[in-house]
């Protein structure tokens, strides 16, 4: 599913309009970027919780090539699903 169709599912859902839910979906995602950018982390309850992870620099190997590389220290984003959404998502699948 892509932003723009989540757009208009929420669009339909709530009576707002596409530009109206477009602009608040940006506003969350902006909102959830810059507190990373922070190191905060943000907790959706129900959904689950962004945060960032320190990656300590290490000696990796290029698939293609073999060739020994160089990753240096990061800092990367990561999601934990809620117990919830877990739940819900194994629960729908299995039935398929």
């Amino acid at each position: 599913m892509t932003k723009q169709e989540i757009v208009d599912v929420v669009s339909a859902a709530t009576g707002l309009t596409k530009v109206e839910t477009e602009a608040v979906m940006n506003g969350v995602m902006q909102t959830i970027i810059e507190s990373l950018e922070r190191n905060e982390r943000v907790e959706l309850r129900g959904f689950g919780t962004f945060g960032v992870k320190h990656r300590q620099p290490k000696k990796a190997r290029n698939p293609g090539t073999g060739e020994p590389i160089y990753l240096p220290e990061r800092y990367a984003p990561t999601f934990k699903p809620s117990k919830i959404m877990r739940a819900r998502v194994n629960t729908s699948l299995m039935k398929k």
